[in-house]
C-alpha cells in the first residue's frame, strides 16, 4: 500500500504547480494524510473540461463522532449516510466554485433525492468510520494549472467541507436521528407486508401529491389532501421507533383502484410504485410501502423483445409465428406489455402494478361486442382480465390496476377502491352489487392455464459493453437511458429507475453479469445471472461493480437489472429450455 504523504506537502506540490500544463496535476493521485482524515486522489481529469477528479475522504470513528444508536442496524447507517450526502453536497455546492476553465473549483457529491438508498458516495461503517466519495473540478486557466487556487482548494475549502457536513458536532443530531430511525421504521413496515397478507401499506396522514411529474419532492399548500384509510381497510403495524402506525393495508389479491380524472388514481399507484423504496422524512411516503417484488408494467411501443414466452398472453400471430420464444425489434403495445409482465415474471416479480393510461387497451380487456364482432379464432390476444386471477390463485402474484373505463374488471376482483378527492373509500361491496345488477356477458377466453415460461439463456458476446477500440464504453447521458457499447439501453418507460446513479449502477451491473458470470461460469440462464449479481452485491455491496472507487452509484433490485437487461437491443438467447 502506497504511503501518505502529509498535507503540507500536497500544497507545496499544488503551488509549485502554478502556470504548468494540465497534466501537472496527475502528480496528486494518491494517498495524502490530514489532520482530521485521511484523503486519496483516485484518478486526475485529463482535461478542465473533461469528467472532474474522483477523490475520497476517511475519517476515523473518533472524528467523526456519530453517536452509537446511529450505527445499530444496517437500516439506521443507510439513513445515516443518506442525510450525510445531502449535507455534504449543500455544503460544498456553498463553499466550492471559483474562477477558471471548465467546471474548475467544483466539489460535487451524487447525493440521493427524495429516496433513501444505498448509496456509493457516502458510507457509514458499524464501527462510525465515514469514507466520502466525491469529485473535484482542478482549477485551470484555459489548459493551465492554477496551482495557488487548488492548494486554498483541496487544503483549506476541502476541510471545511468536511467539518461542516461529517462531523457530528456541526450536525443537526436531532435531524440526523429521525433520517436513522425512519429509514428503520420504514423497512419493519415493508417486512411485516407478507405476514399480513398485505401487498403495501398507506400510513393515516402521508402525504402523496408531489410538485409535478417531473419533481419527486411533495407538494406543499393548504390544498393537499393528507391520506386517510377506509375504515374497513385500515390496519395497525409496529415501528421499532415511532410505535403503532395506522393506515390502508391493501390485500395480496387482485385490487382496482377506481375513480373519476384528477381525484388521485394515479397518484396512489405512484406512491405504490415508489413504496418498495424508502423515503426521507418530510417526503410525505416515508410511511407507504409496497411489497419489494413490485413492479409496474406498461405498454412500451417500440422496444425490442428478445426470446419471451408471451404465449400466456399472445397465441399464434398471423402467418404462423411462434410466440413461445418471441422476438422482435419493435414490439406493439400488446406484445410489449405481455413481454414485461413474462419478463417481470422471470425476475421474481409478487405484485403487477398497471395504470390504463399506460397499458394496451386490446391486451387489457376485450369487451362481450368485441367478442361478437371479432370471432376468438380471429384474436390472438388474451386480455390481461382473463389471467388475473389465475396469476393470483395459482401464482401468488397479485395486480394493482387503476381503472377509469374498464367496469368488466369489477367481475374479477377481490378489492375495489374509489378515490374521491384525493381520498380512498372502500366501493368493495357497492362493485359487487354492480356487477350482480349489470352483467355485461362477457364470455372468458383464457385457453387453459399457464405453463411455466422455458428459461432463456443469454448469449455471452450479445452483451458487448465496447466501442470502437475501447474494451468498455459505458455512459449515462440522462435519467432515461444508458449507452452500453454501441447500443442505447431505453429505461424511459421503466418507471421504478429512479436516478442517473442507479442508471450507472444499472450498467455496471450488467458489465458485472457478463465478466464474472458469462465469461467465467459459461451458460446460465436468466434467473441464475440475476441471482448471481445480487448474491455478489449483497456480499461486497456496491463496490461489487465497477472499479470500487465510483461515488455516483445507487443500489438497485434485481428486477430493474432484468428490465435493462430485457432492453439491451444487440441481446440475443443461446436457446430456451423447459422448467
Amino acid at each position: 500500500m502506497e504511503e501518505s504523504r502529509p498535507r503540507e506537502a500536497l500544497m507545496r506540490m499544488l503551488e509549485g504547480m502554478e502556470g504548468k500544463g494540465y497534466g501537472a496535476y496527475k502528480a496528486i493521485q494518491g494517498p495524502w494524510s490530514f489532520p482530521s482524515f485521511g484523503l486519496q486522489v483516485d484518478h486526475v481529469q485529463g482535461d478542465p473540461f473533461a469528467a472532474p477528479s474522483r477523490l475520497r475522504v476517511f475519517l476515523p470513528p473518533e472524528v467523526a463522532g456519530l453517536p452509537g444508536d446511529l450505527l445499530l442496524s444496517p437500516s439506521r447507517r443507510v439513513g445515516t449516510a443518506c442525510f450525510l450526502a445531502r449535507r455534504f453536497r449543500s455544503v460544498a455546492r456553498d463553499l466550492g466554485g471559483s474562477d477558471g476553465s471548465g467546471r474548475s473549483g467544483e466539489i460535487r457529491m451524487e447525493a440521493p433525492g427524495q429516496e433513501v438508498l444505498p448509496i456509493s458516495a457516502l458510507r457509514v461503517d458499524p464501527d462510525g468510520a465515514v469514507e466520502a466519495r466525491f469529485t473535484v473540478g482542478l482549477p485551470a486557466r484555459g489548459r493551465r494549472v492554477l496551482g495557488k487556487t487548488a492548494a486554498r482548494l483541496l487544503g483549506d475549502v476541502l476541510p471545511q467541507v468536511v467539518a461542516q457536513s461529517l462531523v457530528s458536532q456541526a450536525l443537526d443530531l436531532g435531524a440526523l436521528r429521525l433520517h436513522a430511525e425512519s429509514n428503520e421504521d420504514a423497512d419493519a413496515l415493508r417486512d411485516q407486508l407478507r405476514d399480513r397478507g398485505l401487498l403495501a401499506f398507506v400510513s393515516d396522514g402521508a402525504s402523496l401529491p408531489r410538485q409535478s411529474g417531473v419533481d419527486e419532492a411533495p407538494m406543499l399548500g393548504d390544498q393537499v389532501v393528507p391520506f386517510q384509510s377506509p375504515p374497513s381497510l385500515r390496519v395497525t403495524l409496529e415501528a421499532p421507533n415511532a410505535g403503532a402506525i395506522s393506515g390502508m393495508g391493501l390485500p395480496r389479491g387482485v385490487i382496482l383502484v377506481v375513480g373519476g380524472g384528477y381525484h388521485g388514481k394515479s397518484t396512489l399507484l405512484r406512491a405504490l410504485e415508489r413504496g418498495v423504496y424508502n423515503h426521507r422524512p418530510g417526503d410525505g411516503r416515508e410511511r407507504v410501502v409496497t411489497d419489494p417484488a413490485a413492479v409496474k408494467v406498461r405498454a412500451e411501443d417500440g422496444r425490442s423483445v428478445v426470446g419471451v414466452d408471451i404465449s400466456p398472453f399472445i397465441g399464434n400471430l398471423p402467418g404462423g409465428e411462434d410466440t413461445r420464444a418471441f422476438s422482435t425489434p419493435f414490439a406493439s403495445g400488446s406484445t410489449s406489455q405481455a413481454a414485461a409482465i413474462m419478463e417481470a415474471l422471470e425476475a421474481g416479480a409478487t405484485t403487477l402494478l398497471v395504470d390504463e393510461d399506460t397499458a394496451a387497451t386490446n391486451f387489457m380487456i376485450r369487451d362481450r361486442r368485441m367478442q361478437a364482432l371479432v370471432p376468438r379464432e380471429e384474436e390472438p390476444i388474451i386480455p390481461f382480465i382473463d389471467r388475473v386471477r389465475e396469476l393470483h390463485e395459482e401464482h401468488d402474484v397479485s395486480s394493482v390496476l387503476v381503472l377509469g373505463g374498464s367496469g368488466d374488471y369489477l367481475d374479477v376482483a377481490d378489492t375495489v377502491v374509489a378515490m374521491v378527492g384525493y381520498r380512498p373509500v372502500d366501493v368493495t361491496p357497492r362493485a359487487r352489487e354492480v356487477a350482480a345488477a349489470h352483467p355485461t356477458g362477457r364470455i372468458p377466453e383464457s385457453p387453459g392455464p399457464m405453463a411455466p415460461a422455458p428459461r432463456r439463456f443469454p448469449r455471452r458476446e450479445s452483451l458487448d459493453p465496447s466501442r470502437g477500440r475501447r474494451a468498455t464504453r459505458v455512459r449515462v447521458r440522462d435519467a432515461q437511458g444508458i449507452q452500453f457499447g454501441e447500443e442505447e439501453i431505453d429505461l424511459s418507460a421503466v418507471d421504478q429507475v429512479l436516478s442517473r446513479a442507479q442508471l450507472r449502477a444499472l450498467s455496471e451491473g450488467l458489465i458485472l453479469m457478463r465478466r464474472h458470470f458469462l465469461d467465467r461460469r459459461g451458460r446460465l440462464d436468466v434467473t441464475e445471472l440475476l441471482d448471481g449479481v445480487m448474491e455478489l452485491m449483497e456480499t461486497e455491496g456496491l463496490d461489487a461493480l465497477g472499479r470500487g472507487d465510483e461515488g455516483d452509484l445507487a443500489a438497485f433490485r434485481r428486477l430493474e437489472l432484468a428490465a435493462a437487461l430485457n432492453r439491451l437491443r444487440s441481446l440475443e438467447m443461446d436457446g430456451t429450455e423447459a422448467h
